[in-house]
């Protein structure tokens, strides 16, 4: 079994349906190669992390290295204008 399709195994275990599951697998290592590079890391090192995010935000945790953020205050995001039909 290649490592795509355990990865796919893997998203579908935790929820996603079978086309989410590949696209999130194709994602996780597309991911994973980017840090390696950019952080000179083994690739398996970075793959391990970022499975490690995914289970821990499947179960609601938020990483201890990922910062809090707040919503933006209450009129600092001007509505969208509406669109009126043609004619």
């Amino acid at each position: 079994m290649t490592e795509f399709e355990q990865l796919s195994q893997l998203c579908e275990r935790l929820g996603a349906p079978p086309v989410q599951a590949a696209a999130m697998a194709a994602q996780l290592l597309k991911r994973a190669d980017q840090l390696a590079l950019e952080r000179n890391r083994p690739r398996e090192e970075t793959l391990g992390h970022l499975l490690r995010l995914l289970v821990q935000g499947r179960s609601g945790q938020v990483p201890a290295d990922f910062p809090a953020t707040q919503p933006p205050p209450t009129g600092s995001v001007a509505p969208s204008p509406l669109i009126s039909p043609a004619g």
